[in-house]
């Protein structure tokens, strides 16, 4: 990061070719350092990196430099400055690069590869759970409701929803964990 403290940033906005020259060599470490992270969830290949490095560079010198003259020492260093733009640029270049998505009812059933459409209930012992227990599991997982519908419908707050929720998973795991060799 030295050198790069040592870029004239006078010769770089004005196009200078030797301030440019060393300004990609002090900033490519750090670059596709925060690049190369930034992208790491996105699961993209090391060509993808390289390429969204190289974006990274555009963007700076694009428009006779008008993203780096828009830098102000006195709100940051310059290599916070970069990581802020690299992760920016990477992030806006793995959007571009997804895949097409569809919505999921579009999708004929074969192409989700779901092995067993009728999965079988889980049978829960009489008196494992209390009454409430037992409504509260059903309206969240049969019905498929909310948290904040099942507290509506029950006239409670929603974190005694949350909370016999979790108690009654509790029960639960503890009841199978025991019946498991």
């Amino acid at each position: 990061m030295n050198e790069l403290n040592q870029i004239d940033l006078r010769s770089l906005v004005a196009g200078h070719k030797r301030a440019w020259d060393a300004f990609v060599q002090a900033a490519s470490p750090l670059i596709h350092a925060v690049v190369r992270r930034s992208l790491g969830a996105y699961r993209l290949g090391d060509d993808d990196v390289l390429d969204a490095t190289q974006d990274v560079f555009v963007r700076l010198c694009a428009n006779d430099f008008r993203l780096l003259k828009t830098y102000d020492p006195a709100r940051a260093g310059l290599s916070t400055w970069l990581a802020v733009v690299a992760r920016s640029a990477a992030i806006d270049f793995a959007r571009r690069r997804r895949q097409p998505t569809a919505p999921i009812d579009d999708v004929p059933e074969a192409a989700l590869a779901i092995e067993d459409r009728h999965v079988e209930k889980l049978k829960i012992p009489e008196g494992l759970l209390t009454e409430r227990q037992t409504l509260i599991l059903r309206c969240l997982y049969e019905e498929e409701r909310d948290v904040a519908e099942v507290a509506q419908l029950l006239k409670v707050d929603a974190q005694t929803i949350r909370s016999t929720h979790h108690k009654a998973l509790l029960r639960l795991r503890e009841h199978f964990r025991e019946r498991t060799p």
